[in-house]
């Protein structure tokens, strides 16, 4: 993505994307299983340095949001090539965080995008990753079909909103 280099706009990117990434991940400030599973702690971070148990202060967990916003925008500008407004980039740092950077980059929605088709169209692949699969069960996640929805009013050019 060409936001590369252009701090305000990776700055106006991160700053509308937290408050979506905090809202719909939540402010939990100690390890806990997400719905598939998956050991998470504070906003939705997880990883090898997650283990059930551990506890966060308020500093920690924004210091691990943040980090972890940076991450999904380096793979943001990883795997997209072309030019993109700071709601775009807003939705798809929120998107990525979610599913992760490889997930992101080997997805339609990115080869959509770089292949130069209108944004309504890649924006609209969005509403589509609202799954998740537990026990070889794929099922529906209503927070997910919320969040999707959100990121995609987020991707057209609309400010973010709880509703």
């Amino acid at each position: 993505m060409t936001i590369n280099g252009k701090t305000g706009i990776a700055a106006l990117a991160l700053a509308l994307a937290a408050p979506c990434v905090t809202y719909y991940e939540g402010v939990i400030p100690h390890t806990y299983a997400d719905p598939v599973g998956i050991p998470t702690a504070c906003v939705g971070h997880t990883g090898p340095d997650v283990r059930m148990g551990q506890t966060y202060t308020p500093a920690q967990c924004k210091g691990m949001l943040y980090s972890d916003l940076g991450k999904a925008l380096a793979d943001v500008n990883r795997c997209l090539a072309i030019d993109v407004t700071p709601e775009q980039a807003a939705a798809l740092v929120s998107f990525t965080f979610n599913v992760g950077g490889a997930a992101f980059c080997n997805s339609t929605l990115a080869r959509l995008a770089n292949s130069g088709v209108p944004a309504t169209t890649w924006c609209a692949q969005l509403l589509r990753w609202n799954k998740a699969t537990k026990l070889g069960m794929t099922f529906e996640l209503p927070g997910l079909v919320k969040r999707r929805n959100a990121e995609y009013q987020m991707c057209l050019g609309h400010p973010w909103s709880a509703a």
